[in-house]
């Protein structure tokens, strides 16, 4: 009976142990959560198998040298820098004010 009622009375046991038992038991519990989350991560960025044959590394080249044929294709001298309108703006009004002074300077 010493014993018990002694180890009752000790700060260590009564608030370490306790405090200890949290913070490792804790690590551990934290560690299985993150990893389902990496492992959920893992599925969802798994592509499909028909979507995988249509991203395929030698076909994409090829789209990315038709895209450069298009860029130099393209006049970028003659482009007009346009401001878009501000939150506090009303797009359309704004739209039709910029392409009436664009006409007027033309």
């Amino acid at each position: 009976m010493f014993n018990i009622k002694s180890l009752q009375r000790n700060k260590t046991v009564k608030y370490g142990v306790p405090m200890l038992l949290l913070v490792i038991g804790g690590s551990f519990g934290l560690r299985e959560f993150t990893q389902i989350r990496y492992d959920a991560q893992k599925i969802r960025k798994r592509l499909d198998p028909s979507l995988e044959a249509k991203v395929d590394a030698q076909k994409q080249s090829v789209i990315l040298e038709e895209e450069y044929k298009k860029m130099k294709e393209i006049n970028l001298d003659e482009w007009k820098n346009i401001r878009g309108p501000r939150p506090w703006e009303d797009s359309r009004e704004y739209q039709e004010q910029q392409r009436s002074r664009l006409s007027k300077t033309s």
